[in-house]
């Protein structure tokens, strides 16, 4: 399958020896597909003709920012054919609420950090039988409003919308972050923007990371909703 990466960021400059989000992303959709990446915050977009699926990336910027490229993703999005495969992750999860009348904002929560867990309320064919996942999380924005069409597959009390599918179109989001190896997770984590007002979340955040995972998991329902 050809697979548009549309990446709207990359890992801090402090962890630039780590892989782009738009690496990891493509490890985590594996090597049977042929992945091109558009960095659209310089202005790259791809031809939508010519891919038959498209992934968001994370980003540090809100989709709430009044940012150029971040209205024109939008308006991509809308005109995308609702058949077209479509997956979100962090900020692609949230701007893609946003693009089908959906709400995303700054939670009231405050940061989300380390590995959260999320009870599967709803089961889509492409999932397996597992009624709860476990996934690395770096996020201050969440999806607060789900869009019309949308159905909650996994959630916690912290992200009531943690992994949504969509019933009007080929799409798939998740808040968490699927894509973050542990090395990644933890270097992130480390030294998190989120310590200056909370020294002590971020070493919960760190300690938790030690626990098992289930990025291979979440991994595989991305796949096998792209091979459906």
């Amino acid at each position: 399958m050809r697979i548009a990466i549309i990446e709207t960021g990359r890992p801090p400059d402090r962890l630039s020896g780590f892989p782009s989000y738009a690496a990891m992303s493509a490890d985590l959709l594996g090597p049977e597909h042929a992945c091109a990446t558009f960095d659209v915050r310089a202005g790259a977009w791809p031809e939508p003709d010519r891919y038959e699926a498209f992934l968001i990336t994370g980003s540090a910027a809100g989709v709430y920012d009044p940012l150029p490229w971040i209205a024109d993703l939008v308006a991509f999005l809308r005109a995308l054919p609702p058949e077209r495969k479509l997956v979100g992750i962090c900020f692609g999860h949230q701007i893609m609420a946003e693009a089908f009348g959906g709400r995303a904002r700054k939670s009231s929560r405050g940061w989300g950090l380390g590995l959260h867990a999320y009870e599967v309320v709803a089961r889509a064919p492409f999932m397996d039988a597992a009624s709860r996942i476990a996934v690395p999380v770096s996020h201050q924005d969440q999806v607060v409003v789900a869009p019309p069409g949308a159905r909650v597959l996994a959630a916690s009390a912290f992200t009531p919308y943690g992994v949504l599918g969509y019933a009007d179109r080929a799409a798939l989001s998740c808040q968490c972050h699927p894509e973050f190896g542990p090395d990644y997770a933890r270097a992130l984590t480390r030294d998190h923007r989120a310590a200056v007002a909370d020294p002590a979340l971020v070493e919960r955040a760190l300690a938790s990371l030690d626990a098992p995972h289930d990025s291979a998991r979440l991994g595989g329902w991305i796949r096998r909703f792209l091979a459906e």
